[in-house]
């Protein structure tokens, strides 16, 4: 067997291609995927969910928030997404109404609940409904109605009945069929 002998490769052609350092930028979790965002940093977190992510379960429902459609968790804790300028959130973590469910696709005991409760409507509040219902059954696992009643979400098509007892079903680990 003739012994192998190094090849000597030529040296690459000059491409003019320089590679960029890595931009500076806010970084933040959102449904456990880290996100960097390096535009604006007064951008409200609620335009970047929505224009850049595309995950438009958070809903826009005026400029000051107030109606709850636009709620996400931040750090475990309700708060409207169109009052959070991206600069505020740097390490934060976020979960949409996207992130409610497990990696599995099993839902969440409260999006169970809502479902078995028929509690949606025409929809564009259940999202915002979702993220404060799971707030307040982390901060009190077994609300009563005026608990419940305190919640700042708006619905017009009137299921306000049927979320109270979603949110009491979750609340008593009774979501699932019947």
């Amino acid at each position: 067997m003739a012994p192998v002998q190094a090849q000597v490769l030529p040296p690459p052609p000059e491409s003019g291609i320089v590679p960029e350092k890595i931009r500076d930028g806010i970084d933040l979790l959102i449904n456990g995927e880290h996100y960097r965002h390096t535009g604006d940093p007064q951008m409200p977190l609620l335009w970047y969910l929505r224009d850049v992510l595309r995950l438009t379960g958070t809903k826009y429902a005026g400029g000051h928030g107030g109606s709850g459609a636009d709620l996400v968790l931040l750090d475990g804790k309700a708060v409207s997404a169109i009052a959070q300028p991206l600069a505020r959130l740097a390490g934060k973590a976020v979960v949409t109404v996207e992130g409610l469910a497990a990696n599995d696709g099993s839902l969440h005991p409260l999006q169970q609940a809502f479902i078995d409760e028929d509690a949606i409507g025409c929809g564009y509040c259940t999202p915002g409904w979702l993220i404060a219902g799971v707030d307040l059954l982390r901060r009190k696992p077994h609300p009563g109605d005026d608990d419940i009643d305190q919640l700042p979400n708006l619905c017009r098509c009137g299921c306000q009945t049927r979320v109270r007892r979603a949110i009491k079903r979750a609340a008593a680990g009774k979501a699932g069929p019947r």
